[in-house]
């Protein structure tokens, strides 16, 4: 399937990271060039495994990438108490200290990616066409569209051609017994031979 278990629960590094990024931006804040350097150095890591199998992609992180997160993690618990409660720093340190086990259990998984960049980029063709889904005329044909576009998309993620898919599968669907419909969704189907 799409999604592992326990992908609610990680792969927000990013947002972290994007939280300091604005703080320096905004702000010019030591505190948020402090963090992306360290962040720097993570994705310096993960730059370096992410070719390699899973098991060495674990192995190299809990040896280069653990002590790396670890002494990020000591260092927002030390800035925390130097912040004001409120601040927008305050805000970014609580975002990752309050998300740590998520932000963290990559490194204990070499199946896992380090953020859902990934994921997001794949899926902002539907975000941006939900608001053009505001005006398909009701409120169903948005659910229509967004079903189409949700199952367009996954057939590509699933390597199908999304025509070839879609018309397989309307043709297909009249008499598929409703008992055997999950076959005909994109991680299940296979192309017809021909």
């Amino acid at each position: 399937t799409l999604f592992a278990s326990g992908v609610t629960e990680a792969g927000c590094l990013a947002h972290a990271r994007r939280k300091f990024h604005e703080l320096w931006v905004n702000h010019q804040s030591a505190v948020g060039e402090q963090a992306l350097a360290l962040f720097a150095r993570l994705y310096e890591v993960e730059r370096e495994v992410a070719d390699l199998d899973d098991l060495e992609r674990r192995r190299i992180r809990q040896d280069r990438g653990k002590p790396i997160a670890d002494a990020l993690h000591a260092w927002l618990q030390a800035q925390r108490q130097k912040v004001p409660p409120g601040s927008a720093t305050a805000k970014a340190i609580d975002y990752s200290l309050g998300r740590w086990a998520a932000l963290t259990r990559y490194l204990d998984d070499g199946r896992m990616a380090a953020d859902n960049n990934r994921v997001e980029n794949l899926i902002r063709p539907i975000a941006i066409g939900r608001n053009n889904w505001l005006f398909a005329g009701s409120l169903r044909a948005g659910q229509r569209a967004a079903a189409v576009m949700s199952l367009i998309h996954s057939a590509r993620l699933n390597g199908h051609d999304p025509y070839a898919y879609l018309r397989d599968v309307l043709e297909r669907l009249p008499t598929q017994p409703a008992s055997r419909i999950d076959e005909l969704l994109p991680h299940r189907w296979s192309a017809p031979a021909t």
